[in-house]
């Protein structure tokens, strides 16, 4: 179960170094294998190799209406390896699609993680509590 965020950056050649706390996880469960993908939300989804494969057959299986889905998730997905310091290579297209500038933000999401942009992050959750998700979180908690 992933959980948290964490500040990272991207090196010259578009790569980062997973989490020293996530790493021993990902190499037990998933042999350090992760699937990386675009989120319609303006993110990455980066899923350990197991959790993208039922992902995948959720998605594979949703109707025809929700071809774009499919498109955006199934269409992008590109499969990377840990390497021996724990950094993944996000493709220069992902990147690209999710505006991905030097500093990032890693959110534990439970069984998968997202990848966003830091100003793009800090944005749009400026905006989510602007909207009333403040309002909404007392609600659901007190």
């Amino acid at each position: 179960m992933f959980q948290g965020a964490s500040s990272l950056s991207l090196d010259a050649k578009g790569r980062l170094s997973v989490p020293t706390r996530h790493r021993d996880v990902l190499s037990a469960t998933a042999s350090g294998q992760l699937t990386i993908t675009k989120h319609p939300h303006g993110c990455l989804m980066v899923f350990p190799r197991p959790e993208w494969e039922k992902f995948r057959e959720r998605i594979a299986q949703m109707p025809m209406s929700a071809q774009w889905l499919k498109r955006i998730f199934l269409g992008s997905a590109m499969d990377v390896d840990m390497d021996g310091t724990g950094r993944v290579l996000v493709s220069p297209e992902l990147r690209q699609a999710a505006g991905l500038s030097r500093d990032l933000m890693l959110l534990g999401m439970g069984n998968h993680f997202e990848l966003w942009d830091k100003v793009t992050y800090d944005a749009k959750e400026a905006e989510a509590i602007q909207a009333g998700m403040a309002q909404a979180f007392e609600e659901l908690v007190f």
